[in-house]
């Protein structure tokens, strides 16, 4: 079958105008309403310039197939993951492209309940609906837009997983990077009584100060700067559509989204003993210690996020948590938040009387890790098989990827879902030399 270069596995995403367009959205738009026969939809979107276009094409799109349309403007990827069950919605759709450079955008979709609407479970098929240009007729009854602001019902939500008067005045700093977050924050700002060192906080489709992508080392230097100048308790940093949240410790220290899950899981059992915690297969020996040392149990799912929303739903997981920096939580609709993981982490500060370094100090003594290292390569699957056949002495696991465990290191390989690269991590039992002894030696393999 043809290809719609956008398409991808978990959204739509492309540049603009060339991959993703007005004329795209709406197409999608009215394709959705006919294969999901949709009454009403919610759509929001994030900061980008082309996000208010994309998002006003869509809603025709949706209106002129007869659907309602709940616009709730500016927000963040999780408003719509709360907004979709909360007004009762078909279908969600977050116009976004996250941490992607200004000139992308995206659609992202959940269906009735949050439930993820992917290639895998849809998208295929409103893919193979514009193609073969089987999109409906204008309706007579013409769908109508309805603008709602659910921040505040968003925000009393979030009280559920945090007791306020139960967290210590903190000095944060918080680096929205001039996407979403910022108005949200203004809100929790008037709930908590930590003090918030605000950075590049209005929202702004030109990102003067980067691409708000945390991830990327480049971008945490301004984070550790206010740290260390404010003398903060604590810095967290947001992607653009606030969908994830990174930590960084009273020093500066940027902390792997690998031991946060751990940190939040022994936070959750502590609370919840029994529970099972889901994770993702990159890293995982510091997480099934936690989880099992915390009485919980732990179970590993493919990554991205359908694959552990729908393993969450299985196993009735309290908790899922990938070292990407994805957090879901059961009574979140499963779905993930970069709010909840930051106000978890301000309790857990104040519950445990601890610096972030100290909560998380001796789980990276226990298991360093390289953190993920993307290489780009032409043959991703050819160099795999060169790796598998190397190390075929180990424990082999292909949940995920090659995942290989020998008794006092193992590390996952796997292929980008939507880029030529390979993406590699590697951990150690206590050993620092040996994992940063096998990670250069797995690079080599990879990069020659």
């Amino acid at each position: 079958m043809e290809k719609l270069s956008s398409f991808k596995a978990y959204d739509i995403r492309g540049k603009v105008p060339s991959d993703l367009n007005s004329d795209l959205a709406y197409k999608v738009g009215k394709t959705i309403v006919k294969y999901l026969n949709c009454k009403s939809v919610v759509i929001g979107r994030d900061v980008r310039e082309s996000s208010p276009e994309l998002a006003n094409a869509l809603s025709n799109g949706i209106t002129d197939a007869g659907s309602d349309v709940f616009d709730l403007g500016l927000c963040g990827t999780e408003m719509i993951y709360f907004g979709t069950p909360f007004l009762n919605a078909d279908v969600g759709v977050m116009i976004t492209a996250s941490h992607n450079p200004p000139e992308y955008n995206g659609l992202k979709f959940v269906k009735k309940g949050s439930i993820p609407f992917g290639y895998d479970s849809g998208l295929n098929e409103i893919e193979r609906m514009i193609i073969n240009n089987e999109i409906p007729e204008n309706t007579s009854a013409k769908g109508k837009v309805i603008n709602k602001d659910i921040m505040n019902e968003f925000i009393a939500s979030l009280h559920k997983f945090f007791d306020k008067d139960k967290i210590k005045p903190y000095k944060v700093v918080v680096n929205a990077g001039n996407g979403c977050v910022g108005p949200a924050l203004d809100r929790l700002e008037k709930l908590l009584p930590i003090e918030m060192i605000k950075m590049f906080h209005e929202p702004d489709s030109k990102f003067p100060n980067g691409v708000p992508n945390p991830l990327l080392p480049e971008n945490r230097q301004p984070t550790i700067d206010a740290i260390k100048k404010q003398n903060a308790d604590l810095g967290v940093a947001w992607d653009g559509d606030y969908d994830r949240c990174f930590f960084f410790d009273e020093q500066g220290n940027f902390i792997e989204g690998y031991y946060i899950v751990g940190l939040l899981a022994k936070s959750i059992l502590k609370t919840n003993p029994g529970e099972k915690i889901v994770h993702d297969p990159r890293l995982t020996w510091n997480t099934i210690e936690v989880v099992n040392k915390a009485g919980g149990e732990a179970i590993v799912s493919k990554s991205g996020h359908a694959f552990i929303k729908q393993k969450m739903r299985e196993v009735n997981s309290i908790y899922g948590g990938e070292m990407s920096a994805h957090h879901y939580f059961r009574d979140n609709f499963y779905s993930d938040s970069g709010l909840i993981p930051f106000l978890l982490i301000l309790q857990l500060m104040s519950d445990e009387n601890a610096k972030l370094s100290e909560l998380v100090g001796e789980m990276i003594k226990a298991y360093p890790c390289s953190g993920e290292i993307n290489s780009t390569v032409t043959n991703a699957a050819e160099k795999i098989e060169i790796i598998k056949e190397k190390y075929k002495d180990g424990m082999i696991d292909e949940l995920d990827g090659l995942s290989v465990e020998y008794p006092e290191w193992r590390f996952n390989i796997r292929m980008s879902n939507t880029e030529p690269l390979v993406r590699l991590n590697v951990e150690s039992r206590r050993d620092e030399n040996l994992m940063n002894e096998k990670t250069e030696e797995l690079l080599k393999l990879i990069r020659n």
